[in-house]
This record gives C-alpha cells, sequence and structure tokens, in this order.
C-alpha cells in the first residue's frame, strides 16, 4: 500500500539577534554538525524489513470445479465488484429488522466503534506532538535580598513584571522520529476502523445464521407438532379398536410409543427454539420477540448471489486483512521511530515578551525581552535500553507480519470451505429430498399392508419413525445450505458499512 509524503513542521526563524548572539548561534550549530557527524556511527545495524509473503492462487480451487454455484468457471477469472451491503444482501424483512437492530444496539459493534474513537484521539495527540505547545504567560516577582548577600552590603527589595508568549522543548524532527510515531498512530487508527467493520460483520453473519437456526427449528417444530396430532389421532383409533378386542395390545403400545416419541421431540424442539430466541436477543442488544413464520426454509433465498471474483480482492475487501495490514504499516513505523532515537535529539524554547520591575513600565519602550535556547542531546550510556527497545519493536514488526500472513491464509481458507459446502451441501439437499419421498411412499404402503393383515404394525412404526427422522433431516440440510451461502458472502469480505474496497482516510 503506498504510504503517504511526511509532512514535516515549517519552522520560521526569530528576527536575526545581535551580533554576539548570532556568534554565538553559529558556534552552536558548528557543534551540533561535529556532533551528529562524530555519533553517527552510534546509529543501529540496519536490519531486513521483514515482509509477508503469501503465494496467492490464481483462482478459487472449488471455483473451476462442476456445481461451484456462484463460484463457478465463468466467474473465476472475473473481478467482481465490490461485496453489497448487507441491507442489499438479505431479502427476509424480519431478517433486516433484526439485523438493524443487531448495528444499533450491539455491544460488540459498540466496543468497536468506541475504540475507533480511541484511536481518533490518540492520533490527534500524537500529531500535536509535531508542533510547538504556545502559551501566554503573566509573572509577577518580588523579592528580599540580605545585605550580607549583596555586592552592595544593603538590603535591597525589588520587583520584577513579566508578560509574553513562547514555547518549550519542542523537538525538531530531523530525523524523522515523530513523523514515524505520528505515521503509527494513523495505521492504528486505520486498523481500529477495519476492525470495526470487521465487528461488524461478524454481527451481520452471527445474526443471520442465528435467524437461520430460529426458522430451522421453528420449522421443525411445526413438523413435529403436525406429526404429534396425527399420531394422537391414531392413538384414539387403536385405544377404541383394543377396547373393542379388535387389536391387540401390543399394537396399542407400539401406536403409543409413536406419540410419545413424537411428544418428546416437540418438547426438546421447544426447548431449543426458546434458547436461540435468547441468543438472538443477545446479538441484538435488546429483547426479541420472534413470531412463527408461516413460510418455509425453501422460501428463504438471498437477494445477491455472492460473486467470487479473483483471489487477490480479498486483500482489500476483507476488512481483518485490512486491519491486519493497517498494524503491519504501524509496526513497521515504530521500528523507524526505535531507529531515529539513536540520533541527536534537538530541542528548542524560546519565548518573547516585555518584562519591566515596575508594573507601569512593562509597555514602555525599551521593555521588550526574549529567550532563544536550542538544546542538543544524546544520551551516551543508556545500558542498551534504546537497542533494546529497537529490538522489541522489530519483535513486534515480525509479530504483525506472521498475523497478516495468518490472515490471509484463513480467509483462503474461509472462501474455500464456503465454496465446498455450498456444492456438497446441494448435492445432499437433493438426495435427501429423494430419500424423503421414498420413505414417504414406503410408509404409505407399509400403512395399506398393515390394514390389509399383511404386517404387523412394527412395519408401520419403522416407516413413520424413518419419515420424521428424514424430514427433520432436510430441514436442517437447508438451513446449512443457506448458512453456506451466508458464510460465503461474509468470506468474500461483504456487509459492513463502510464496505472495505477502498482505503479509508484518516482525519
Amino acid at each position: 500500500m503506498p504510504q503517504p509524503p511526511t509532512v514535516r513542521p515549517h519552522l520560521t526563524l526569530p528576527e536575526r539577534p545581535a551580533v554576539g548572539a548570532r556568534r554565538g548561534v553559529a558556534c552552536g550549530l558548528v557543534l551540533w554538525a561535529l556532533l551528529s557527524a562524530g555519533l553517527s556511527g552510534c546509529a543501529p545495524h540496519m536490519r531486513a524489513q521483514g515482509d509477508a509473503s503469501v503465494a496467492l492462487p490464481a483462482d478459487y480451487a472449488q471455483a473451476t470445479q462442476e456445481g461451484g454455484g456462484a463460484g463457478s468457471a465463468s466467474q473465476a477469472g472475473v473481478v467482481a465488484p465490490a461485496a453489497a451491503d448487507w441491507r442489499h444482501h438479505f431479502s427476509d424483512p424480519v431478517l433486516l429488522g433484526l439485523l438493524e437492530r443487531a448495528v444499533r444496539h450491539n455491544r460488540d459493534v459498540r466496543v468497536a466503534a468506541l475504540r475507533v474513537e480511541e484511536a481518533r484521539a490518540a492520533l490527534g495527540i500524537q500529531r500535536a506532538d509535531r508542533l510547538p505547545t504556545v502559551a501566554a504567560s503573566v509573572a509577577a516577582t518580588r523579592s528580599a535580598v540580605p545585605a550580607d548577600l549583596n555586592v552592595s552590603g544593603r538590603r535591597v527589595v525589588g520587583s520584577q513584571y513579566q508578560v509574553g508568549l513562547g514555547f518549550a522543548s519542542w523537538e525538531i524532527d530531523f530525523w524523522g522520529r515523530l513523523a514515524s510515531l505520528d505515521e503509527a498512530a494513523r495505521q492504528t487508527y486505520l486498523s481500529s476502523e477495519a476492525a470495526q467493520r470487521a465487528v461488524q460483520l461478524s454481527v451481520v453473519t452471527q445474526v443471520a445464521n442465528g435467524h437461520l437456526a430460529w426458522r430451522d427449528l421453528d420449522e421443525r417444530l411445526a413438523l413435529a407438532q403436525r406429526t404429534l396430532a396425527s399420531r394422537a389421532e391414531s392413538l384414539r383409533i387403536f385405544q377404541r379398536r383394543e377396547a373393542l378386542g379388535a387389536t391387540s395390545r401390543l399394537e396399542l403400545t407400539q401406536v403409543e410409543l409413536l406419540w410419545q416419541q413424537a411428544k418428546t421431540l416437540v418438547a426438546q424442539l421447544q426447548q431449543a427454539r426458546a434458547q436461540q430466541a435468547h441468543a438472538l436477543s443477545l446479538l441484538v442488544g435488546e429483547p426479541v420477540v420472534l413470531q412463527t413464520s408461516a413460510s418455509s426454509l425453501d422460501d428463504l433465498v438471498l437477494a445477491a448471489e455472492p460473486a467470487v471474483g479473483l483471489p487477490s480482492q480479498l486483500l482489500v475487501r476483507r476488512p481483518d486483512i485490512v486491519a491486519a495490514e493497517h498494524a503491519l504499516q504501524a509496526a513497521r513505523a515504530q521500528v523507524d521511530a526505535a531507529r531515529a532515537a539513536f540520533f541527536p535529539r534537538i530541542a528548542l524554547t524560546a519565548s518573547a515578551g516585555t518584562a519591566s520591575g515596575a508594573l507601569e513600565g512593562l509597555f514602555q519602550s525599551g521593555s521588550q525581552a526574549w529567550t532563544l535556547a536550542p538544546q542538543l542531546s544524546l544520551p551516551i550510556f543508556d545500558r542498551g535500553r534504546r537497542q533494546a527497545a529497537l529490538d522489541l519493536s522489530e519483535v513486534r514488526r515480525e509479530q504483525s507480519v506472521a498475523g497478516y500472513e495468518q490472515a490471509i491464509q484463513a480467509a483462503f481458507r474461509d472462501v474455500a470451505d464456503a465454496l465446498s459446502a455450498r456444492r456438497w451441501l446441494a448435492e445432499q439437499v437433493a438426495a435427501v429430498r429423494a430419500t424423503l419421498a421414498l420413505q414417504e411412499e414406503r410408509a404409505r404402503l407399509a400403512k395399506l399392508r398393515y390394514d390389509s393383515g399383511a404386517v404387523r404394525y412394527l412395519e408401520v412404526l419403522d416407516a413413520e419413525r424413518d419419515r420424521l427422522s428424514v424430514a427433520q433431516q432436510l430441514v436442517q440440510l437447508r438451513r446449512a445450505q443457506l448458512s453456506a451461502d451466508v458464510a460465503l458472502y461474509a468470506a468474500l469480505g461483504g456487509g459492513a458499512e463502510g464496505d472495505g474496497s477502498g482505503d479509508a482516510t484518516a482525519p
């Protein structure tokens, strides 16, 4: 990522002082030049900067395989547009309402936003250090000098009044130390901003998956309740038949067993549904009241098909990668600042105003006063403190490099997993749909065979149990298929406000 040019403060020199003062300043500059030339050997050994080296594949492995859905070969080499905002990606109005509330009230999103404000304030503090802090001062002093301390041999009582403007210990950034710290603070701010988008994307993904899980449980609960009602009616019929002696007690027990199993399943799904509503309330940040949906998961589709595009696009679209990259840039700037600490530090203190021994003489002619005090300092012996600080910053930079590489590798895995899940879940859903049709036909035929007296009721019991199990499995697979779409959307870096497709601008 190209770095912006370093802006150095412009130093405005005061009016030329008297000849003696000019000679003193010139001597000081000569002394500074000699010292800096002599101490240049104290500069640290420049180590080679570590750079992230992650080989980017030409395309995604699953994107060129048959049945990849959005990752088909026709899109594998096409530069896809930036991921759409989540408001345009999801179509279900209930889910959109939950996402809107989560973005406003979720505590993780709120903490991430406060961290951005914290980084912004830290950046303002760091930038203020590059310019002098000008302060106005008003001073009044009255003192008494004893006779034995005065050359005149008499006790002297005097006053001094002074008004002026000035700055103290303003560091002139010859070696770029302050500029590097400024750049580190700016990159930290940009990293926190990208991290905020990553947190929001994570919350959007969790809420979407939580809503899908609730719809899954809702549909499975409705299916179990219909099964329970059907088995309750069968139990009533068999109780009458057993009372009339038309069926055995064993068959009545088997029918009652089916009813009890359905009743247990309904209770389990009710509990799981309530827990999922509680989890959604925690994600949203406020109580959530969910109503039973009349539609099924088959009617719930994403409004936009996520485009896969090129692998290199992840480097600018994934907010976690953008955050890791800015963190790496901040670590490099800290290394530059630690290196600059080996060079002499030059500070300037100056003030100008008026001074007088009498209050009424402050603004009279000849009362002007000024001071100019440049200072050059360089630690000679610090027990290796500066070298240790440089080593520490370099180690942290290497950690940032590893973190950046890990973020890229994790992003590629997320996309590959999502593409693989979409492909194979689609095949599983098709297979289970066919299996469910066969199980329904099996249950129908088993019931006809039992009514004709060809088989015992145990065959009907097994067919009914298997049909309910496959129906429940189909709903779960359909939910997993939709979750894979959400996972692909998140893996491609979409869904957060202020899409990460472009670089943010620090204040």
